[in-house]
């Protein structure tokens, strides 16, 4: 799943191509938006808001869309071939003169009036690389539910949106914790958990411009600690990184860096 700085990224080469064009192809290929043509109208901005990417245009309309597991947004310059995938998994088409958006594997696709964004996005905490951003909030949300994990803390959007599983990993391997440590078995909660808020706030940001992720000491552009290293070293202390499931979903921890409970 894509991170909040990758959704940034995508959102910023988004509308670098559209904004302030009139869109000359629209094509939206889900059933419910069939009928749907947004031709003739000009995108205002595409903005991200966590890991969801909001597709604004003239009178009053946003496009919405989610990329979940494997979605994609490609911009292509005008007759160029699309290169993304087959094209049966093309979900939308919005073109300008001068630059064609591709939308693949979209899984969340969707037209609402501007004014009611709210309710595919309200739900969100505050937004890593938002405006919104407050990491006072951030840290009373994750504080919470003490007894709950802190991996799966980390991850709940409605917590703080824009960590997925490379920093939700990376994050508790800063924290010298394994994810399944519970928020409130972390040394001093009340200090911790607004050091691992701003400390995440700083590596979307660190990130959101380059197209590989890193953690550590971000000026030497060091590698990820343990995310997808699984039976590697760990870059810390040379320990094998280990792998399992948690929420459904593929963690690494070190065993010797990181303290607390393995599932």
């Amino acid at each position: 799943m894509p991170e909040g700085d990758s959704i940034w990224r995508a959102a910023a080469r988004l509308h670098a191509a559209l904004a302030g064009r009139e869109l000359v192809r629209s094509d939206l290929r889900v059933p419910r938006l069939a009928t749907v043509d947004l031709t003739g109208r000009a995108t205002l901005e595409v903005v991200p808001r966590g890991k969801h990417l909001l597709h604004r245009v003239e009178d009053g309309l946003t496009l919405h869309s989610h990329l979940r597991m494997d979605g994609a947004w490609n911009v292509f310059g005008a007759g160029a071939p699309w290169r993304g995938g087959p094209a049966y998994e093309i979900r939308a088409v919005l073109a300008t003169a001068d630059h064609t958006a591709v939308g693949y594997r979209l899984p969340v696709l969707e037209l609402l009036r501007t004014a009611d964004e709210h309710r595919v996005v309200g739900h969100l905490g505050p937004d890593l690389l938002g405006p919104d951003w407050d990491p006072e909030l951030a840290a009373r949300n994750l504080l919470a539910d003490p007894d709950r994990p802190l991996g799966e803390a980390l991850l709940d959007q409605r917590n703080l949106a824009g960590i997925g599983n490379i920093y939700k990993a990376e994050l508790c391997f800063l924290a010298q914790v394994t994810p399944w440590t519970p928020v409130g078995a972390l040394t001093d909660p009340e200090r911790t958990v607004p050091r691992l808020a701003a400390a995440a706030h700083r590596l979307l940001d660190a990130n959101k411009d380059r197209h590989r992720n890193t953690t550590g000491s971000l000026r030497r552009g060091q590698d990820l600690f343990v995310y997808g290293r699984a039976r590697r070293p760990c870059l810390r202390c040379g320990t094998p990184v280990r792998k399992a499931s948690q929420d459904d979903r593929p963690t690494y921890w070190c065993p010797r860096c990181q303290s607390g409970p393995v599932r």
